[in-house]
């Protein structure tokens, strides 16, 4: 009551310009979300989470699936929005969530993944050399507390695992959190690949939470067998379609040439902020606020307009590179379940350097091998438990009757090799 009369008389009297800022956004997944609180509203309208609209959630899945153009932005704004509904069904069943620890939970979830770098997980080591975005996410996370007065201080604590109550960052992080709900439904929304769709909502209904861990009540156990099949799905079809898996790597070929050009004396034609990360080599140690903001700087744009430049660079590997990518002109790669032979590779390495007249160096950013691996659920990390009607709890994998989810819990592993299109003619 105090604060309305306060807005009010401050708008009467002129002394500050009033700001509404309870939005609505209207999101094509969810429909309608309301942002639940003044902090959340500044944290949104802060620019290092601003700059998430220019980042891509699917990295170059677009070269794949034409409609895979939503960004980190969506996914973190869906994230906190359905953190809320899980905060609800929470409280309904009994279980005692403060509103310090509600605004935690929904502060820890949007910026969960602020620390991703341009075109998210495809260039994640390579602009910053040994330094996972999670780092970098806690590291503008402290920032902003900073900004914010402590605001974010038990935010912070959750994010980090240091909370006592053991549940709160199992909705953040863990093998069904709310991060994989909304990125899994989201993905599949924007792709078209149907198989990756999840009923979220069925999901969040059964939470319930039993000696302080997240579990799932037992007539929830075919949704989350649906959720660990589409998240299997998605994997192979869309994580790790060769396409996108071939563009990714194409991509991270041209930034390690490019910097190996910068640092022997080169200038490149890009964005100053790329060309700082370039000559320079950023540990976490190195990481104060100068870097911070220099990084907070640095989207999907600097990249694209970097790679437009690059593809009539003098150098030939550079320009070749960037100009795959630039016109969708990629490496063939073939997938296999066994290991492709060394001779393989020098094979189509010399071929490509005698026809191009480039080092054996060179023709390897053009010829090189893999593998990736796809494992839906892993027995080694937090279970998903099962609240069994007997009030007893169990992993899911010896919970459920279908055989395939202890299928889904052993790793796939398939192996790549890359090559210009034209040797598999020779």
């Amino acid at each position: 009551m105090l604060t309305l009369l306060r807005l009010y008389l401050c708008f009467k009297l002129q002394l500050v310009p009033y700001t509404n800022k309870l939005k609505i956004l209207n999101d094509p997944i969810y429909g309608f979300i309301s942002i639940p609180s003044e902090l959340i509203y500044d944290l949104i309208e802060h620019p290092y989470f601003q700059r998430l609209r220019r980042i891509s959630q699917m990295g170059l899945s677009y070269l794949v699936y034409p409609g895979a153009h939503h960004t980190r932005f969506h996914h973190a704004i869906g994230a906190m929005h359905i953190m809320q509904r899980a905060i609800e069904v929470l409280r309904f069943k009994g279980v005692d969530i403060s509103e310090e620890e509600e605004t935690a939970l929904l502060v820890a979830i949007l910026l969960h993944d602020i620390g991703h770098g341009p075109f998210s997980h495809a260039m994640e080591h390579s602009i910053v050399e040994s330094v996972n975005h999670e780092a970098i996410s806690l590291l503008f996370m402290e920032e902003l507390n900073n900004q914010f007065d402590g605001r974010l201080s038990l935010a912070i604590r959750v994010f980090k695992g240091e909370y006592h109550r053991k549940f709160m960052l199992q909705l953040i992080s863990s093998q069904l959190d709310m991060d994989r709900m909304d990125y899994l439904k989201r993905d599949s929304f924007y792709t078209g690949v149907a198989e990756g769709n999840i009923n979220s909502d069925r999901l969040i209904q059964m939470m319930n939470v039993v000696d302080d861990a997240l579990v799932m009540e037992e007539k929830g156990i075919y949704s989350v067998e649906k959720f660990l099949m589409a998240r299997r799905l998605m994997y192979w079809q869309a994580y790790l379609h060769k396409t996108s898996l071939v563009a990714e790597l194409i991509l991270m070929k041209a930034l390690k040439r490019a910097k190996e050009l910068v640092q022997s004396g080169r200038k490149l034609d890009c964005s100053g902020n790329l060309q700082y990360f370039m000559e320079t080599k950023v540990t976490l140690e190195d990481f104060d606020k100068t870097i911070l903001d220099r990084f907070s700087r640095l989207d999907d744009f600097d990249i694209v307009s970097a790679l437009k430049n690059w593809q009539f660079d003098e150098d030939f590997t550079l320009s070749e590179l960037s100009r795959m990518i630039v016109n969708r002109d990629l490496l063939r790669v073939k997938l296999g379940a066994e290991k492709f032979s060394k001779e393989d590779i020098q094979n189509y390495a010399k071929a490509f350097a005698a026809e191009k007249g480039i080092s054996i160096e060179e023709a390897h950013f053009f010829v090189f091998k893999g593998k990736i691996k796809n494992q839906a659920y892993s027995k080694d990390a937090e279970p998903i438990r099962i609240l069994k009607k007997d009030k007893t709890v169990e992993d899911v994998v010896q919970a459920s009757d279908h055989l395939n989810l202890k299928a889904l819990s052993k790793p796939v592993t398939k192996y790549y090799i890359c090559f210009p299109k034209h040797l598999a003619e020779k």
